[in-house]
């Protein structure tokens, strides 16, 4: 297999229906099982479409297994304690027990493993510096991982693990053999990386407060030697890992052979599960917002109802009286919930101390147990407003000048106009009256309605793709 691959969505298309004819073929019994790994700040719900994308060319869903970290975010200078942050070290020691818990489930003796951003330092880590990596791990794919750095600026914040010029990634990279490889085998290694629109591998520091400073740092900066690196034009950080191209890439380099859907296979029922999560927020300072945790939210309600997908003001309109209600216990977890393919719900998530959060999405194709949710807290900056309506992508960014999408029939405000920086947008509307609205995003259409702010109402639309 070539090193270096440039590859654009519709020719991976191509490559990979070549290889079809193969002798080998996949077969789901010989599947290895797959630890998905998220990055910074994220959840094991990003992997929700990858996971739709395997289980429709024949990946076993048992041996599909996306790992939630309680504290995702990274700390500021990773060798300082910091409330409610990791270090890398904490991070590769609660994926090496997620490993062990799906070898031991599963009674496989290697893994696969696949993390995005931050997700590929802890799945580096694991197989370069634990005895246990190598002898584990058949194969890794990297998506977005700013492996050389977000930044390598000499002297500037050196203590994080991403500075390129820090002790973490300096080890890191350290040549392997004579040829300079930066990886260890005999793991097999594949690196996914945007062309030029990912907002950390960019040349200016912009998006970590920074702007106008040269980062040291190019839009190659996650490739890495001896890995066969993939670029994919156009795509942003999160759809290095999270979108078709990057399913399609992952699945070649894992199987040899192309997959039999590009999309998802649609499923005429399913069952919905997930877990309810709070806002991570530091006790001592409820409004702060200084971390993001996956930590259960006991005690919170969620309903869920049937809303109307029409295309005007009784767009998001309830059809009926909630189809599922619950309260959650100690571990968060809700569902199932039989819901149809073929449905668009509402979400509505109301707990103590938070905003009742309105969660509206496009009608979901499969089964799943990553609906993972959170309620929101209106800002003190928005409280003015009499509806606020936000457009979210958790797996991608929002990019002007590529997407075609539209919120309450505008460009979605608050955006740049070119560039993916920003995954969610938001509507500060001066209205009384309760009325429908309407998202698009590159085909996907969302369908909700206003609710009044003033009496502790958000209203998210979420983009599934």
């Amino acid at each position: 297999m070539p090193k270096n691959l440039r590859l654009l969505p519709f020719a991976i298309a191509l490559l990979l229906a070549g290889c079809a004819s193969t002798e080998h073929k996949f077969r789901p019994d010989e599947a290895l099982p797959i630890v998905f790994m998220p990055g910074n700040g994220d959840n094991a719900a990003l992997w929700q479409t990858t996971f739709w994308r395997f289980e429709s060319n024949g990946w076993p869903r048992s041996k599909l297994h996306a790992v939630n970290p309680p504290y995702p975010l990274a700390r500021n200078d990773d060798s300082k304690p910091e409330t409610g942050r990791t270090s890398i070290a904490e991070a590769t020691a609660f994926l090496k027990s997620e490993i062990a818990t799906v070898l031991k489930n599963t009674g496989a003796s290697k893994v696969i493993l696949v993390g995005n951003s931050r997700g590929g330092y802890a799945i580096r880590n694991y197989i370069q510096n634990d005895p246990e990596g190598v002898r584990t791990v058949s194969k890794a794919v990297l998506g977005g991982t700013p492996n050389h750095g977000v930044w390598a600026i000499p002297g500037y914040n050196e203590g994080s693990e991403f500075s390129g010029t820090g002790p973490f990634l300096k080890a890191l990279n350290a040549p392997k053999d004579a040829a300079g490889s930066e990886v260890i085998g005999p793991v097999e290694w594949l690196v996914i990386r945007s062309e030029d629109n990912d907002k950390y591998a960019s040349p200016d520091g912009v998006w970590f407060g920074k702007k106008g400073t040269p980062t040291n740092i190019k839009a190659d900066g996650p490739a890495l030697k001896g890995a066969t690196n993939v670029v994919i034009p156009r795509i942003d950080h999160r759809e290095t890992s999270y979108s078709e191209p990057a399913f399609e890439a992952t699945w070649r380099f894992i199987t040899g052979v192309a997959p039999t859907n590009a999309g998802i296979r649609k499923e005429s029922r399913i069952n919905l599960s997930g877990v309810i999560n709070g806002m991570g927020l530091k006790p001592a300072d409820p409004t702060s917002g200084d971390y993001s945790d996956n930590l259960p939210l006991p005690g919170a309600k969620l309903d869920i109802y049937a809303v109307s997908g029409v295309d005007d003001d009784s767009a998001g309109r309830r059809l009926g009286d909630a189809d599922y209600s619950q309260t959650v216990a100690d571990d968060g977890r809700w569902g199932p919930f039989a819901a149809r393919s073929d449905t668009p719900y509402e979400f509505v998530i109301s707990a103590p101390g938070y905003a009742t959060t309105h969660i509206y999405r496009s009608p979901l194709p499969r089964s799943s147990d990553l609906i993972n949710m959170r309620p929101e807290r209106i800002a003190a900056s928005d409280k003015s407003a009499k509806e606020i309506v936000v457009l979210t992508r958790p797996r991608g960014y929002l990019d002007a000048g590529r997407d075609r999408m539209r919120l309450d029939g505008k460009l979605p405000p608050g955006l740049p106009p070119s560039g993916a920086g920003l995954s969610t947008s938001k509507l500060l509307l001066n209205e009384d009256t309760q009325r429908g609205m309407i998202a698009d995003f590159n085909g996907e259409r969302i369908v909700g309605r206003t609710w009044p702010a003033a009496e502790g109402h958000v209203v998210y639309l979420e983009i599934t793709q």
